[in-house]
């Protein structure tokens, strides 16, 4: 009998062992996107904190290039009871902590002190309707300062994507090929298709660089290049807007920002085989790489800008709108020609006449970027 309960307590003792060893576990889960600066901040934290705390075991959901993850990360804040505000964002105990610095190192150190000295529950816990304690957000340490700094370029961001898709929706070679593309049409007897492989065309175009666009974009963000890669192209701005003002002083000397001379020639022999509605959809893809040289360097500055003013999702909004205006110039000309407001070689006409004008507006927002990105660079700003 003795024995029997002394068996007992020998069971009962280590299952209480086992029980306090699984409460000194601290789970904490961190939901980051890759290349982004302060999830590698927060990571290099953390593995110093598990080297103080061997207890703490860290899980890890990249969001960025992971839809399960994504869903996950939503699930996770619905859980808390808060939205999604950006990356990195760590889940520990009752506490959402998103973003990382000095200060909320300081918050987090503290947090795992708790959970040491009074046990915590795992977030997956929470996830799935365990103990419902109160949750606590710390969204950043930032001064009013920094969040104006902020609010400032998330402005700035806005309007320089306005102005960059402005400037590049009035590029005179975007101009050129698709007046070639309706004279065309026009001279096969087909005016009834104007509208329709105007509108084609544009289409290609916009799914073309919108694709393009996120590639790049995606490009970026996975090897963690965004702060490089920011101020190289904001230094290359300042370039293509002091090459376009060229371009307005001195238009024909040393190189033009344009489509090359030796690509032309193509390109025209290409749009003249097009009489169809699929034709004129199928050639945008083609002919977006010709327009490459020409209508690129805007793009490419909102590109940088975007690598590090904003989420993955938040850029792919900003360029479905920088697109939708590039092509908007195009969506007039088609309907303008197609309606009979004014022909193909009046359109041409016109751009002819407005070409270095339309090389100065773009030469000033362009340098106007650069200068603007590089500012805020080394205001700290981004």
């Amino acid at each position: 009998m003795i024995k029997k309960i002394v068996f007992l307590f020998l069971v009962l003792l280590l299952a209480s062992c086992f029980s306090a060893a699984a409460q000194d576990d601290i789970e904490i889960h961190v939901f980051y996107g890759q290349g982004c600066p302060h999830c590698g901040k927060l990571n290099l934290f953390l593995e110093d904190l598990q080297d103080k705390y061997p207890s703490i075991e860290v899980k890890h959901f990249e969001v960025y290039n992971n839809q399960e993850n994504r869903e996950l990360f939503e699930d996770m804040t619905e859980a808390f009871g808060t939205f999604i505000q950006g990356v990195p964002t760590t889940f520990i105990d009752n506490q959402v902590i998103v973003g990382f610095s000095d200060k909320i190192g300081e918050e987090l150190e503290k947090a795992v002190k708790g959970c040491v000295k009074e046990g915590c529950i795992s977030p997956a816990e929470k996830l799935k309707g365990g103990k419902n304690n109160e949750t606590i957000s710390v969204v950043g340490d930032k001064s009013p300062a920094e969040e104006g700094k902020d609010g400032l370029l998330k402005g700035l961001t806005f309007s320089a994507v306005t102005a960059a898709a402005a400037v590049d929706a009035i590029n005179p070679c975007a101009f050129a090929v698709l007046i070639i593309l309706l004279t065309t049409i026009l001279a096969a007897k087909k005016k009834k298709r104007i509208i329709g492989a105007g509108l084609a065309f544009s289409s290609s175009i916009y799914l073309s660089y919108l694709l393009m666009g996120i590639g790049l974009y995606s490009a970026v963000q996975a090897a963690g290049l965004s702060h490089w890669f920011y101020a190289i192209v904001g230094g290359l701005a300042i370039l293509i807007g002091l090459f376009n003002l060229k371009d307005y002083l001195w238009y024909g000397k040393w190189f033009n920002i344009e489509v090359p001379k030796s690509w032309r020639p193509k390109m025209k022999a290409m749009l003249k085989g097009v009489t169809s509605i699929p034709g004129a959809f199928l050639i945008g893809f083609v002919i977006s790489l010709f327009l490459l040289p020409c209508t690129s360097g805007p793009y490419i500055v909102i590109l940088g800008l975007l690598s590090k003013a904003s989420t993955q999702g938040i850029a792919f909004l900003y360029l479905l709108y920088y697109n939708f205006i590039f092509i908007i110039p195009m969506l007039i000309i088609t309907f303008a020609i197609g309606f009979g407001f004014t022909t193909t070689e009046e359109a041409e006409e016109w751009r002819q006449k407005k070409l270095k004008v339309l090389h100065l507006i773009a030469g000033i927002i362009i340098l106007l970027l650069g200068i603007g990105m590089l500012t805020a660079l080394a205001l700290g700003m981004v």
